[in-house]
């Protein structure tokens, strides 16, 4: 439980923040969620941190672990977020091992494939769904080792096949309550007014963040409209999203979203014209390091990205 409103300590705009992920489409999401309050933030891979091992036993333990260890390394206040999928059927799996039942190549198409397999296995895909449920833990921590915990929820029940391919991770076989359309199918300004990472953000921002930013727009408002302002360009959206493919209909729907940024931002690309591109693909695919590890539908979108901007 946080502590009270006198125990909380303020982040100013101006001030930076170290997120405490190697995670590319999380990164990008709590980018998203900060940027309107004038917090610059840094992603913990930006800065060349180890991620720690999550050797926890619950989602505010992790992010406790990871938001201290970043801290301490960067000598800056620290925000991490452990979050996963709770399914009722499974007793609570994948929950705090969520990410690694994508392996690791973080392919999560791979893990909702697991997921289903393992519903199937104890006879629970009964109408509507299976009951499951995402948590986040935010966790804040501060160089000297002082931290605080928000924790945010969301309930629904598992879709199988998967649908859409907007966000990531489990979001494309979740269908919170109330809703008709899975968190890969909704407006990601929707879901991130929503989700379980929102709320747990929303304790963030009363807390320590207050209205400062925000204006006469609320906080799902706000956050819609951080693609072109406070620093995060639609180009660093894309390069989260090529990094966050891991499914066919992911890699299509990024395709698209790259069409659509050579429409409306093609003078910002280095290469927009079909001779450039190909030339900027050749080059990258020549000096790319290539993992077997990731998905190929992810190594395919990298490659078309970088593309775009590679001299």
């Amino acid at each position: 439980m946080p502590p009270a409103p006198s125990q909380h300590r303020p982040l100013t705009p101006g001030s930076r923040l170290v997120v405490a992920s190697h995670n590319p489409g999380k990164v990008w999401e709590i980018r998203k969620l900060i940027a309107p309050f004038g917090i610059a933030a840094v992603s913990a891979g930006d800065l060349g941190l180890p991620e720690p091992d999550e050797t926890e036993t619950t989602f505010a333990g992790n992010a406790r672990l990871k938001a201290r260890a970043a801290a301490v390394a960067s000598g800056s206040p620290a925000l991490a977020d452990d979050s996963g999928l709770e399914v009722d059927c499974l007793g609570g799996a994948p929950g705090i091992y969520s990410a690694r039942w994508a392996g690791p190549g973080k392919d999560f198409g791979l893990a909702m494939r697991k997921v289903a397999e393992e519903v199937t296995a104890r006879h629970g895909w009964s109408l509507p769904g299976p009951r499951a449920n995402f948590i986040c833990a935010l966790c804040l921590a501060w160089p000297d080792g002082r931290d605080e915990i928000f924790e945010g929820r969301i309930d629904g029940v598992l879709a199988w096949p998967p649908r859409g391919a907007n966000g990531f991770g489990y979001d494309a076989m979740f269908l919170p309550d109330g809703q008709d359309t899975t968190f890969g199918e909704i407006d990601p300004a929707q879901k991130n007014a929503m989700s379980h990472r929102a709320r747990a953000f929303e304790l963030f921002r009363s807390a320590c963040l207050g209205d400062a930013g925000l204006g006469d727009a609320g906080l799902g408002e706000a956050s819609a409209e951080t693609d072109v302002t406070n620093g995060l360009s639609v180009a660093d959206g894309l390069s989260a999203a090529a990094r966050s493919v891991s499914t066919r209909e992911e890699f299509v729907r990024f395709v698209s979203g790259l069409r659509e940024d050579l429409a409306r931002n093609g003078s910002d690309w280095e290469n927009a014209t079909l001779d450039a591109y190909l030339d900027g693909l050749g080059g990258y695919v020549t000096d790319a390091r290539v993992t077997t590890e990731e998905p190929v539908w992810r190594t395919m979108a990298k490659a078309l990205y970088a593309a775009s901007r590679y001299e």
